[in-house]
């Protein structure tokens, strides 16, 4: 294979050469399964070979659960693992008392805004820690991975995996790899403060990732083959009305708060394109990076209480969404991949 950071292939005729690609993947609770879309619609492209994939809390979830999966059995070992993980996630859901309430049932809504359960433990979770209302600590996605993921595998595997968390105490991110992601790594990843205890791994304790990469683009700029980078993007940069309920403002505050560190990233890479060519092989590599994005406006317009909605209509909807998403990617822009950003940059730098 060529030492060039893009590689390719020969391929009989009629077929592409194989295209290296990173997967960026955000976080955002059960709104993780579109995630799960995206990868298993692009897994049945045998010409896309993943070179590494960056995660951070659901986006965590799915990286190790997919890389697993393809160090067992390829591409279909790694669609059949997403699928078992998400499936065990519904199945955990089915007992928990995060439910929708009747009247969002019959509104059609997925949303836990009327739910009893999730509104009482909402406004608790603004005056009580988790260290108050879950002294033990637990959470029902521990046993999960220790179940869908084997963590001894992923040391072994041939995918690169970049998971962050965020070190209380500091406030940086620490990105942890392959050999290094247990249970607890991916529990870190994910841990929301209002909701979920300090994982305390090696001594330090850790928060949600997102707080200081979502995800973290950097591992895959420097130890990754590929240069083309697909970000799935879950959380709205950008939103047309102001949010006027206390929840809507925090979930906004979140959203802001998430994609802080991966706007900055994506700024330095379109300045970096707009200066005169360095010496530095590293910020040569930035700012030749090709980025594509994967996103869709339906995860904007759905409430962030269905962040903890993890009935299986629901995820199979997001999925599904995901799939379609990724399908008009691949039509729109799969001819980009290996040529050129299909993700314009430049008006990140409006303002600035």
């Amino acid at each position: 294979m060529s030492s060039s950071k893009t590689a390719r292939r020969n391929a009989p005729e009629g077929q592409r050469e194989t295209v290296l690609i990173d997967l960026a993947l955000q976080g955002g609770g059960s709104h993780g399964a579109f995630t799960w879309g995206v990868m298993d619609r692009l897994l049945e492209e045998p010409w896309l070979q993943i070179d590494g994939i960056s995660g951070t809390s659901a986006g965590a979830m799915n990286a190790a659960v997919l890389v697993d999966g393809y160090a067992a059995d390829g591409a279909e070992g790694a669609r059949a693992a997403l699928e078992n993980f998400w499936r065990e996630v519904s199945r955990a859901a089915a007992m928990s008392p995060f439910k929708r309430g009747p009247l969002d049932v019959l509104l059609g809504r997925w949303s836990l805004d009327h739910s009893p359960v999730y509104v009482g433990l909402d406004l608790l979770s603004r005056v009580f820690s988790p260290y108050d209302l879950n002294p033990s600590g637990t959470n029902p996605l521990t046993p999960i991975l220790a179940k869908c993921v084997d963590f001894e595998r992923l040391t072994r595997a041939p995918i690169k995996l970049f998971i962050t968390a965020t070190n209380v105490h500091t406030g940086k991110g620490r990105v942890f790899r392959n050999a290094e992601i247990t249970p607890d790594v991916l529990m870190a990843s994910a841990c929301l403060p209002t909701m979920f205890q300090a994982v305390e791994i090696d001594g330090e304790s850790y928060w949600d990732g997102g707080y200081s990469g979502n995800p973290s683009m950097g591992p895959l700029i420097r130890e990754c083959v590929s240069q083309d980078t697909i970000l799935v993007q879950i959380n709205p940069i950008e939103r047309s009305e102001t949010p006027r309920s206390a929840r809507d403002i925090l979930n906004r505050l979140n959203e802001v708060a998430f994609n802080a560190v991966l706007l900055k990233e994506l700024r330095l890479m379109a300045l970096l394109r707009q200066l005169p060519d360095s010496e530095s092989p590293e910020i040569q590599m930035l700012a030749k990076m090709r980025i594509h994005r994967i996103a869709s406006d339906l995860l904007a317009g759905l409430g962030s209480s269905s962040k903890v909605n993890a009935e299986w209509e629901f995820l199979t909807l997001l999925r599904d969404e995901g799939r379609r998403s990724a399908d008009a990617f691949l039509t729109a822009h799969g001819a980009d991949l290996g040529v050129r950003s299909s993700f314009d940059l430049e008006p990140l730098l409006n303002g600035l």
